[in-house]
């Protein structure tokens, strides 16, 4: 009996849902679900949220907890309708500030065990700069769960795993449409797109030094990007990607197989390496600096909405 790609994925990867859209993931039934600042502020401007979202406004003492409580409210939601983890990112404004993401990581866990919800249940995402890597290997040791988003460069993921983080969002569609706007007449298909071929190197790199640290491809602009990448530890994948996931029936061949440790981890990077690598990698510069303000603009965006429900 022919079944579709969707149903083939699973069998090979962890399926995750990227979105706070209760329904989709109702519909899909993923293991995990990740939200960031953007899916965040699309499920609070939801019309059946407003009233509880007002609630939350005037019951803050400013807008910073009332947008971690949205962050948290929606997060709890998903918790009943997933088994696994559910991905809850700290403030944009804290990509440079380690002490400052460190405090704010501890905030989200205790006001997600006021709801019920464990710390074992919970991946903290914050952006793979250096100070959000150093803050991921603290707060591994601290007991928190860690997703390091914004992931374009391989000097990120180096970083990222000798920080002993539990997960890493290599962003697969951003990647290529760098690539695009750069040479616009290359072929970018299949095994020549840019992102596929970055979380490639990871995976193998990851698989081959033996570190436990989950891959995650993320940020996909087509199913053909989800399909090359078939056999990776998760993949993260928008509602509308998943349905025609869901819809085409076909063969989806293991792309992605872990090998054994072959060879020890290599030196851990130093901040002058880390930093010199990014300099180098005008890729992953850019479009780390451009992720952060995006995530910037719309957490701004639901600041305004809370503060205008604030004052209705």
């Amino acid at each position: 009996m022919a079944t579709s790609l969707l149903t083939q994925l699973k069998e090979m990867t962890t399926v995750v849902a990227d979105t706070g859209d209760l329904e989709a993931i109702r519909r899909f039934q993923p293991q995990d679900a990740t939200t960031n600042p953007s899916l965040i502020l699309q499920a609070a401007q939801q019309q059946e949220r407003r009233a509880k979202l007002a609630s939350i406004a005037r019951d803050s003492t400013d807008l910073e907890e009332a947008v971690d409580r949205v962050a948290v409210d929606i997060g709890s939601e998903i918790s009943k309708l997933v088994p696994g983890y559910v991905s809850t990112e700290v403030s944009a404004r804290l990509s440079f500030d380690r002490d400052g993401t460190i405090a704010k990581a501890h905030s989200l866990i205790e006001r997600y065990a006021e709801h019920g919800v464990g710390a074992e249940r919970i991946l903290i995402k914050m952006a793979s700069t250096w100070e959000g890597i150093q803050a991921a290997r603290q707060l591994e040791r601290d007991g928190i769960r860690t997703n390091l988003t914004l992931l374009f460069g391989f000097a990120q993921a180096q970083a990222c795993a000798d920080a002993g983080a539990t997960l890493i969002s290599p962003f697969v569609g951003r990647i290529l449409d760098w690539h695009k706007a750069k040479d616009p007449s290359a072929d970018f298909s299949g095994a020549n797109d840019p992102g596929v071929q970055s979380v490639k190197r990871i995976y193998d790199y990851y698989k081959g030094h033996g570190y436990p640290t989950i891959v995650m491809g993320a940020s996909f602009r087509n199913i053909g990007e989800i399909q090359a990448l078939a056999g990776c530890d998760r993949l993260t994948i928008s509602p509308a990607l998943l349905n025609e996931l869901d819809e085409l029936q076909g063969d989806l061949p293991q792309q992605l197989t872990p090998m054994g440790a072959s060879s020890s981890a290599d030196t851990a990077l130093t901040q002058p390496d880390f930093r010199w690598a990014m300099n180098e990698d005008e890729m992953a510069t850019d479009k780390l600096a451009e992720g952060i303000r995006k995530f910037m603009a719309d957490q701004r965006k639901l600041e305004e909405l809370l503060s205008t429900l604030r004052n209705d």
